[in-house]
């Protein structure tokens, strides 16, 4: 599942993200959602998040449904 639509994620998830400095290559980032950043119901680049880990990238996909 995609990363666009706010609905599809919830806190606890274990999600990929892009973050800002790999955006050029598309590397991901495997992590658990400790908090949504985006405020609209999608974004055509991904929905942002913060990891519980600290890091900030948009979700690229969604690895599991918790």
């Amino acid at each position: 599942m995609d990363g666009k639509n706010r609905t599809n994620i919830m806190t606890g998830q274990t999600v990929e993200i892009v973050l800002k400095k790999d955006q050029a290559t598309g590397k991901g980032t495997r992590g658990i959602v400790k908090d949504i950043l985006t405020k609209s119901p999608s974004h055509p680049h991904g929905i942002k998040v913060r990891l519980q880990d600290g890091q900030v990238g948009r979700v690229k996909r969604i690895i599991s449904q918790e």
